[in-house]
């Protein structure tokens, strides 16, 4: 069986002094929470701090990972970071495609897909996201939103598709306090693995998050769904407290 991975988005906060303490209580929790079990654990850094939290992080169980990354392999592309850059840091994961990035940065399908393939081909592995809107939603679209999103990455990624992480970030319930019952967040992976099943036989393997609003109040219930297999953490990923208590629900 798969361990399951909670993976913390800081998204654009932080500071050395916040991230230090963050991480240090992190790790200071991290073997009362796992209490013999398993489940990955990472944090997703905002860039500038890659190499504090490298650090903060080395001869622990917490691995590192970026926020993004650029398409292009490097060149004139002014404030853009290349996962050779990654490299360099050890980082192990990189999330692709936020809503966040869709929304704000227009971020299409295709430039999503060929993110993931540029993190696959320097041995960082994507965690690719897919979500629909509240009006995507209510027009009962969700389905063909989130195989519209994966099917640009298993297209573009062909066999390599089963190395990717898939995380399932309903949009209109990032930051919102709005969460989606387990029974609704289950029906989405249910559809997202049944897609990867057609594309590759190694289906099984690839880990699909939920990302909306897990925390640690719900985190249990959410994480019990046959096809949820972690968690893309934000506000609750930037309190120790609560981010042990998502790691201890991953572990059982």
């Amino acid at each position: 069986m798969k361990q399951k991975l909670v993976a913390g988005n800081w998204k654009m906060n932080g500071s050395l002094a916040a991230n230090e303490a963050l991480v240090q209580g992190i790790a200071q929790g991290l073997n009362a929470a796992l209490a013999g079990q398993q489940a990955q654990v990472a944090v997703c850094v905002p860039a500038a701090y890659l190499s504090q939290v490298q650090q903060l992080t080395q001869g622990s169980a917490i691995e590192l990972g970026a926020q993004d990354l650029s398409s292009y392999e490097q060149g004139a592309y002014t404030g853009e970071i290349s996962a050779a850059m990654l490299q360099d840091f050890a980082v192990r994961f990189a999330i692709v495609g936020h809503s966040e990035r869709r929304q704000y940065h227009a971020e299409s399908d295709e430039l999503v897909a060929v993110k993931a393939q540029r993190a696959l081909s320097a041995g960082i592995t994507p965690i690719v996201c897919v979500g629909e809107t509240l009006a995507e939603r209510e027009a009962g679209q969700t389905e063909a939103v989130v195989k519209r999103q994966l099917a640009a990455v298993i297209h573009t990624n062909g066999h390599c598709i089963s190395e990717i992480v898939v995380a399932y970030e309903p949009v209109w319930a990032i930051g919102t306090g709005l969460t989606a019952t387990p029974e609704q967040a289950q029906a989405v992976h249910a559809v997202l693995r049944a897609q990867l099943q057609a594309a590759t036989s190694h289906a099984d393997r690839v880990q699909i998050l939920y990302g909306g609003s897990m925390n640690a109040a719900n985190a249990a219930q959410l994480l019990s769904q046959p096809d949820i297999d972690g968690g893309l953490i934000g506000g609750a990923a930037l309190k120790p407290a609560d981010f042990l208590t998502i790691i201890a629900a991953a572990a059982r």
